[in-house]
């Protein structure tokens, strides 16, 4: 356990002194809910003259609690009005009925009877109080009751930290489990979900990342860590910061596993780009857990994982299991099939599982949008988008990014502009990174890099390294040293660790023959200990991934894919092809140059498809990076040699080879 912090070294710090304790509750306690749409609190109606006379006699508690247990919280209170010595148990069930009615006003009619009969400081009451204010997204009213509570047991700490951490004020929990530790309170199985459930939910970078690990240790420190639940949360965590060694080592060491701990460790792979690591846990927990179902968690990070490497059998497979569980009524599956088929190439499939569906949420339609977008169909990318308006489904935020990609892949420029200016204007969505970033990759690409520059210079927000990557690539694509220097020193200072922007740079400098520039920034890389990213390809064989890097010298089957592609080049040069020799940028002569491009990892993963497959059959091929040009020319004219159909989805968008054409129009 190396790559965690020693559980008798770590301390958390010492917090800062608390702030001054608020005022009474009582003089704070109001609705926060938009004026006119509550109701008078219910106890201060003139009750009910048919329930007094019935209830003179009988014991008016008992008649409260079964008002809340029949669900009639109007009349309950009308009682409760009546009542000058209401029970624990009484307030218990008011406040439990408050939060199932989804009634924040009767809440806080309920709330402030409790402080006139003395039960503000029972913790018990407290503690109800709190979960109730959570449920009706009261977070302000859940920290004063925090606040007001003298006796504050575990119990009513751990309120706090699950209303805080599902309401994403990560911060803020681990600031108040400082101070629970600092005063002695003993952490229990509850607080560590909570309080790692707080790291996972919220934005920190990696301040939230070393509390994560401090807590970890905390954990180890006082006996947990064979507790099932807290390990399982704490794979999340570590997942979620993209630590995915020490979420391996965590769910390795855990004494039992169930379904959620397999699926969390799953999802991490999927999430954290090791697909292939996905499939074969998932395998694994197929064969040694007989007795563990996979959920309908576990089926959409499978299927996330299909969709990544476009491993279409395999997808296939994991449809028939999800029909076979009864698992195609869920709508995150059924989402998730939609991503796989269009990742995988299978746009009309994908089609024919939305049109199934009996319902749909904003993901579906999403999933739908964006497999339009990758593959280039921007046009129906955004019908469906209008589609989905009109059924009565308002856009999301990502639902803008993916129609805005869609619009960037087929070069809609105007289509885009107009639907960027619609998210505020019709939507009340305000654009995000993400967003402007779209805008800029749609607008350079287009090589109308000035209305580019100018957006950012013009953006309300810190642009970021997004905005900035999009500006840096629309550049390479059209060789603006200008602007790329520009874009490269704002990301060497936000990411200096990045080798893909200084890698981008050089190659803007090489195709300016800019040579002593090219040389400046691999010195730069090498000062800096940088690598580039190396090229990867996924090709799926009779249900079986093959992984290729470029230049695979131990590869087994290098031998026979280099002879293959050398007599496909030979071929293709006396058709015309010339071998784009530019985007190789060392000092070699031409003959190693050319060698070098014929081993690159896409070129391989075709070669490979070639020989192990049947002849007519459409070969699928996944890529890491970005499609290099060569890589393009030459599969095109693969694709006429040896009339196959050929489908390549890099970083960006699907490109389908078919006939010497490549679907992207020579436009990514």
């Amino acid at each position: 356990m190396s790559a965690f912090p020693s559980p008798q070294a770590v301390q958390l710090s010492s917090p800062p002194p608390p702030p001054p304790p608020p005022p009474p509750f009582s003089k704070h306690l109001k609705c926060t809910a938009a004026r006119g749409s509550c109701r008078p609190p219910l106890c201060s109606l003139i009750s009910n003259p048919a329930i007094s006379t019935s209830t003179a006699a009988v014991d008016k508690n008992h008649v409260i609690q079964r008002l809340c247990e029949k669900g009639e919280l109007k009349r309950a209170l009308r009682v409760l009005s009546q009542e000058p010595d209401p029970t624990q148990r009484t307030y218990e069930l008011l406040i439990l009925s408050c939060a199932r009615q989804n009634s924040l006003c009767d809440g806080l009619c309920v709330h402030r009877h409790l402080l006139e009969n003395g039960f503000d400081q029972d913790p018990f009451l407290a503690t109800k109080l709190i979960n109730m204010y959570s449920e009706l997204d009261d977070i302000v009213n859940a920290r004063k009751v925090f606040d007001e509570i003298h006796e504050r047991t575990i119990y009513v700490w751990n309120a706090l930290f699950r209303a805080l951490a599902l309401a994403d004020h990560g911060p803020e929990v681990i600031d108040l489990y400082r101070r629970m530790n600092q005063v002695g309170i003993p952490s229990d199985r509850f607080t560590y979900s909570y309080v790692l459930k707080a790291c996972v939910v919220s934005e920190g970078g990696l301040l939230l990342l070393k509390k994560g690990r401090e807590i970890h240790a905390h954990i180890l420190r006082h006996g947990y860590g064979g507790h099932v639940h807290i390990m399982t949360t704490l794979v999340d965590m570590y997942a979620r910061f993209g630590c995915v060694k020490c979420a391996g080592i965590v769910f390795g060491e855990m004494p039992e596993k169930n379904v959620v701990s397999w699926s969390a460790m799953i999802a991490c792979y999927a999430k954290n780009g090791m697909p292939c690591e996905a499939l074969e846990l998932f395998r694994k927990m197929m064969l040694e857990t007989h007795d563990l179902l996979p959920n309908s968690v576990t089926m959409v990070s499978v299927l996330q994982a299909c969709a990544a490497l476009a491993a279409l059998e395999q997808g296939r497979l994991i449809h028939g299991y999800v029909l076979r569980r009864g698992l195609d009524l869920i709508l995150p599956v059924i989402s998730a099939l939609v991503t796989m088929y269009a990742r995988c190439g299978k746009l009309d499939r994908a089609q024919q599982v939305f049109d199934k569906m009996d319902e749909r949420d904003v993901v579906s339609w999403n999933s739908l949008i964006s497999g339009y977008g990758v593959h280039g169909f921007g046009e129906k990318a955004i019908q469906v988008f209008k589609e989905m308006i009109i059924s009565g489904i308002s856009p999301s935020p990502i639902s803008f990014i993916s129609v805005l990609g869609a619009c960037c892949h087929a070069g809609l420029v105007e289509d885009g502009k107009k639907l960027f200016d619609s998210m505020v204007r019709e939507h009340r969505i305000f654009p995000s990174v993400e967003h402007y970033a779209s805008m800029v990759d749609l607008l350079g690409r287009a090589n109308r890099l000035d209305e580019a520059a100018k957006i950012i210079e013009e953006m309300r927000i810190e642009p970021g390294p997004k905005v900035w990557g999009s500006l840096l690539g629309s550049c390479r694509i059209h060789c603006n040293v200008e602007l790329a220097e520009r874009a490269s020193a704002r990301l060497f200072e936000l990411e200096p660790m990045n080798a893909g922007n200084y890698v981008l740079l050089a190659d803007i400098y090489a195709e300016a023959q800019m040579w002593d520039e090219v040389r400046r920034v691999k010195k730069l890389l090498e000062a800096r200990r940088l690598q580039k990213v190396p090229g990867r390809s996924w090709i799926e064989v009779k249900r079986k991934i093959h992984s290729f890097a470029s230049v695979d010298e131990l590869n087994p089957h290098i031998e026979q894919l280099h002879a293959l592609l050398l007599k496909l080049s030979m071929e293709m040069k006396e058709d015309g092809y010339v071998p784009q020799t530019k985007i190789v940028h060392y000092d070699l002569d031409l003959e190693e140059k050319e060698r070098i491009l014929l081993g690159h990892s896409e070129k391989l993963a075709v070669a490979f498809g070639l020989i192990n497959s049947a002849e007519g059959e459409t070969i699928r091929i996944t890529k890491n990076l970005r499609l290099c040009e060569d890589c393009h020319s030459v599969t095109k004219f693969i694709s006429k040699y040896t009339k196959r159909e050929i489908l390549v989805r890099d970083v960006n968008r699907f490109h389908c080879f078919k006939d010497g054409v490549c679907s992207c129009r020579d436009y990514w």
